[in-house]
């Protein structure tokens, strides 16, 4: 058994522990397929293959995509929510947790799900799982770092961003020093370690 049957067998199993609240299925695909109201997606299939089954289950389907995530991996989750993902939860949650995640994201509750964070945290966890949160990026270095990753020039960064060549270098260079890095290739492999994508948008 995998380890990616073991996740899917054991939170089959705490979610058959409330059958009044949540039905179990099997996630098919075809013509006469149905969408379920929420899909469950190990992020440990980010680490395994390319990503192409989340996004399709992303842009494909209605249902709300929710990422299972393993603490000492925060940064597939990260991953997984700059491909689209609605939300994650981690792999340690109890029953309660784990229901709760479920039912705030299905099309009753999800006004109660974040679209960049933790299912069912407060703010400040939700807060703390962004982008860069850790090492005190901003918003702006983040979008640049984000562009960067994607194989984009200075003046492409400018272009995009409408910003000054100048302030593009500016972000770039206060960038770095939060992360540690002193040259382009080594900010690259930071980010794709942390969670960025390199992947440009359609």
């Amino acid at each position: 058994m995998s380890p990616l049957d073991v996740v899917s067998a054991g939170l089959t199993a705490m979610l058959s522990h409330h059958p009044d609240r949540v039905a179990v299925v099997e996630l098919s695909t075809g013509v006469d397929a149905h969408d379920p109201d929420v899909i469950l997606y190990d992020a440990v299939g980010l680490h395994q293959g390319d990503g192409a089954d989340l996004e399709f289950y992303v842009n494909s389907t209605v249902s709300t995509v929710l990422v299972v995530s393993q603490d000492l991996r925060p940064d597939l989750a990260a991953r997984a929510l700059a491909r689209g993902a609605d939300g994650f939860f981690s792999l340690g949650v109890d029953d309660d947790e784990l229901l709760s995640a479920v039912l705030s994201a299905t099309p009753v509750g999800v006004g109660a799900a974040t679209t960049s964070g933790a299912v069912g945290s407060t703010d400040a966890e939700a807060v703390g799982h962004r982008l860069g949160h850790d090492v005190g990026l901003t918003p702006r270095e983040v979008d640049v770092l984000t562009l960067i990753t994607q194989g984009l020039s200075n003046q492409e960064i400018a272009e995009r961003s409408y910003l000054s060549i100048n302030s593009v270098k500016t972000y770039i260079r206060s960038a770095y020093r939060r992360i540690g890095v002193s040259s382009r290739s080594q900010a690259v492999v930071w980010c794709l370690q942390h969670g960025f994508s390199a992947d440009r948008p359609a």
